[in-house]
Formats: C-alpha cells, sequence, structure tokens
C-alpha cells in the first residue's frame, strides 16, 4: 500500500518560502480557530433539546461525557499534528498510516463536510440576519433573501416569486475576501468575532446567574421513563449523544498546522486548549440555563434560550443572543471556508488534485486560486439551493477522520516507536481505543440518508481518483520513475 513515510512528511513540514504557507499563527490564534468553529448556533439550540428530551438538568453531565469522548481524538491529533505539522490535518495523517486511498477518502468526505457546512451555515446566517433586522424595523424584500426553488408566502398568503438569497451569497464572499488577503488577517478577524461571541454567552451566564431558581434541579437526574435514554443515566448518556454534535471543529485546527510557528508547541495547545474552554463555557451555560426555567419549559421550543432569558429582567440578552448567532456562524463559515481550502491545498500539493488548488497568491501567500473557486461554487450553492436541500451540515466525514486519526497513532506507535513525537497520547492503546469505539457509536446513530450521502459522495470520488489521481500522484511517479523524482528540500526563509 502506498504510504508516505513519516520522515517525509516532516521534510515537507520544514519548507518555507514564496512556495509554502506562511507560518503566522501562535498558540492564541490556533485557540480561537477552535473556539470559532465549536461555538455555533447549536450551543443555543441543541441544549434545551437535550435537557427536554434526554438528560433534564443533568445536561451538564451530558455535556461532560461528550468532551470526554470528544477529548480522545483530540489527544491523537495534538500526537500528530506536533509530530508532522503539515496541512491537511487527517488526510495527511492518513496518507502516513493507511495508505494513499484512504487518505483519499478522508480528504475527498472532508471536503464535502466543509463545502455542505459553509453553505449551510451561510443560509442559516441570512435568516438570522432578516429577523434580526426585522426586529430592528428593517425589512429586508424577500424576492433577495431565498432560494428560487422556495415557497414564500406574502401577507395576504399568496406565494411570492423569490429570485436569489443575496446575504448567503454575500457572507461567502466576505470571508472568501478576508481569507484571501492572509492567515494573519483571517486570524485577527476570527478573534474579534470569537471574543463576541463568547461574550454574549459569559453575560449571559453572568446576568442569569442570579436569578437561578435552585427548585429547577430537582430531580437533577429525572427518573426513566421505561423507554432508553428518556431521562435517567441512559438519558444522561443520549444527552451526551445529541450534544456531541456541538463540540465537532476542533480538527479544522489541525489544518493550519503548516502556518503555524512552533507547530509542535502550538498545535496541541491549540486543539486541547479549545476544547477545555468550550467545555467549561458549555457546562456553565447549561447549568444557568435549567436554572432559570425548568427543563420541561424547553420541549417543542424552537428558541428554549428565550424562555430562560424571560426569566430574567434583561429581556434585551435576546436580541444579544441573535448577534450571537450571527457572529457564531460567521466565524464557522470562515473556518469551514479555511479548513477546506487547506486540504485542497494537501491533496493538490500530492498530485491527487490539479496544480490550481496549490497555486500560491505571490504576496499573501495563500491559496487564493483555490479560494475563488470554492466561493464561487459554494456561493452559487448557497444563493439558489434551498436549506431543505442542503440539509444541515452532518458530521458523518469527520467521525470518520476521527477514528482514521485514533487508529494511526495505534500504526505509527507500533511501526514507528522511535520517531520524535512532541506531544504524546496518554495511556496507549487506552486512548485511541476509546476514541475509535466512542467515534464509531455517534456514526451509526446518524441517519440512513447520511450514510447514503456518503456513499454516493465516495462514489464520485473514487471515480475522480482512479481516472486522475492516481495517474498524477507524485509519490506514486517517483517510485516508479526514481529518476524523475524531485525530492522534497527544506529551505531557510530569508
Amino acid at each position: 500500500m502506498l504510504k508516505k513515510s513519516i520522515e517525509r512528511l516532516q521534510l515537507e513540514a520544514g519548507q518555507s518560502g514564496q512556495h509554502s504557507l506562511k507560518r503566522s499563527l501562535g498558540g492564541i490564534n490556533l485557540v480561537a480557530i477552535g473556539i470559532g468553529v465549536i461555538i455555533g448556533a447549536g450551543l443555543f439550540s441543541l441544549t434545551g433539546i437535550a435537557a427536554a428530551g434526554n438528560s433534564g438538568p443533568a445536561v451538564t453531565l451530558s455535556f461532560l461525557i461528550a468532551a470526554t469522548g470528544c477529548a480522545f481524538s483530540a489527544l491523537c491529533y495534538a500526537e500528530f499534528a506536533a509530530m508532522v505539522p503539515v496541512a491537511g490535518s487527517a488526510y495527511t495523517y492518513a496518507y502516513a498510516t493507511l495508505g494513499e486511498l484512504f487518505a483519499w477518502i478522508i480528504g475527498w468526505d472532508l471536503i464535502l463536510e466543509y463545502s455542505v457546512g459553509a453553505a449551510t451555515v451561510g443560509i442559516s446566517w441570512s435568516q438570522y440576519l432578516v429577523k434580526f433586522l426585522d426586529q430592528l424595523g428593517i425589512h429586508l424584500p424577500p424576492q433577495l433573501t431565498h432560494s428560487p426553488f422556495e415557497t414564500v408566502l406574502g401577507p395576504g398568503g399568496q406565494a411570492i416569486q423569490t429570485w436569489i438569497n443575496l446575504p448567503a451569497v454575500l457572507i461567502i464572499v466576505l470571508i472568501t475576501g478576508i481569507l484571501i488577503r492572509g492567515t494573519r488577517s483571517s486570524a485577527l478577524f476570527n478573534i474579534i468575532v470569537v471574543t463576541l461571541k463568547v461574550g454574549v454567552v459569559l453575560v449571559f451566564i453572568g446576568l442569569g446567574w442570579r436569578y437561578i431558581d435552585p427548585a429547577n434541579y430537582h430531580p437533577y437526574i429525572p427518573a426513566n421513563t421505561g423507554h432508553f435514554g428518556e431521562f435517567g443515566w441512559s438519558g444522561v448518556l443520549r444527552g451526551a449523544g445529541v450534544v456531541f454534535f456541538v463540540f465537532i471543529g476542533f480538527d479544522i485546527v489541525a489544518t493550519m498546522a503548516q502556518e503555524t510557528r512552533n507547530p509542535q508547541r502550538n498545535m496541541p495547545i491549540g486543539i486541547l486548549g479549545s476544547l477545555v474552554i468550550c467545555t467549561l463555557l458549555f457546562v456553565l451555560f447549561s447549568y444557568v440555563m435549567t436554572g432559570l426555567a425548568h427543563y420541561t419549559s424547553f420541549k417543542n421550543n424552537a428558541a428554549p434560550v428565550a424562555v430562560a432569558i424571560a426569566q430574567t429582567p434583561y429581556l434585551w440578552l435576546g436580541y444579544a443572543v441573535i448577534l450571537a448567532i450571527l457572529i457564531g456562524y460567521t466565524s464557522v463559515i470562515l473556518v469551514d471556508l479555511l479548513g477546506q481550502s487547506r486540504v485542497f491545498y494537501a491533496m493538490s500539493r500530492d498530485g491527487l488534485l490539479p496544480d490550481v488548488f496549490s497555486k500560491l497568491h505571490p504576496k499573501f501567500r495563500t491559496p487564493a486560486t483555490s479560494n475563488i473557486l470554492l466561493c464561487m461554487f459554494i456561493s452559487l450553492f448557497a444563493g439558489f439551493v434551498p436549506i431543505s436541500v442542503v440539509g444541515e451540515m452532518t458530521s458523518i466525514g469527520t467521525l470518520l477522520a476521527f477514528v482514521m486519526v485514533c487508529l494511526g497513532v495505534l500504526i505509527l506507535r507500533k511501526k514507528a516507536p522511535d520517531t520524535p513525537r512532541p506531544f504524546k497520547t496518554p495511556f496507549v492503546p487506552v486512548v485511541p481505543l476509546l476514541g475509535i469505539g466512542t467515534c464509531l457509536v455517534m456514526m451509526v446513530s446518524l441517519p440512513a440518508g447520511t450514510w447514503l450521502r456518503l456513499a454516493v459522495w465516495l462514489a464520485i470520488g473514487f471515480a475522480i481518483y482512479f481516472g486522475y489521481g492516481k495517474r498524477h500522484s507524485k509519490l506514486r511517479q517517483e517510485l516508479e520513475d526514481p529518476a524523475a523524482a524531485h525530492p522534497v528540500e527544506a529551505t531557510q526563509e530569508v
């Protein structure tokens, strides 16, 4: 099976100069990137869903269990990211441990996850923007805020012919422009929006704490109804499965390894630091939310946080929450587009995709051409396809990547035990095996439609790999014709 050696990857990681990505990120930047994608609108919705239907006030325990499950994979990611700090994340790690074909499968599926994620979040961002502006007395015409294939009813009940979801297109274009300007600019923008988003969460926690009614915490773990997953300890576990997907996203930090200063130190800080901070915020948020209102009041409520806010005199917090969701979606779009372009970059550098995706801007040293092409595709998708078709971003590809990374740690610990590891996953093989088990359970719980989408997308991917990627693989060409090989060389940036 065709694999990249760890030595080769480390040599690629040492590249610098005008033909390599610019190293400009520090530990704080990476933590902000992780927080930016983890804290999304899901916190404001899934917390209420899990509390009302599964965990009750013990949703705080559900968050801790879910975070523990994520930590198993995060520790494995941290080991790889510090050992081989190359763009591509799980795709690159699979190339070194499981071979080129498995690397293609992971990379190809992550491309879909990031694309669908960016488009879906862009559409949701547009919907929340319309709602926010409506509350301010600013009304955008429905013709410019919906897909032409959506059915929108006017005040009199008549159908309105819509043209394009313009806000969704504009936010994708705006974020792409920020990304092209450079990783430093993108990181600064992300830090600003993450600060605002976290600020709203902290304000909710701080102001809501004094209005907590202790009676709402009794019973802390409601009695099971007789059905698995409906309260009791089984409900706490089922609730952990519901909120688990709030945490997914920290892996995108690993795609930035080749743009990080001192990655051996900063990559583990970014991956594990963002997970720890988000876990603390989520536990406090859910504790205050279930303390303000009884968990049963969140059932069948599309805005559970609004129910909690209604128990305080700070009704303006409702506006702040919508603003936080808008800001949260913005940072998620940024990180999705950022991660996707870096996976494209890594696959293109290996010859599995055309060179256009690894062509760097001469000034900003970002994959600008790739960013523009992706922007055209995703913005058209967001502008003209209804959200009911796009669907919510599913996480089966990310979970599959988690499994591969955990498996990769086990393989390399056996095959290359003496390779220097600046960060080592503790308690191997226990931690990687727990990571694999946790992710497989989550994958099995996903609906059949998700698996069907994965199968269709992979079929397309196999056609491209065997029709183009395999024949243009640079590693394969070097092995077949060593005389024509051009080994990677490390250069010193002046």
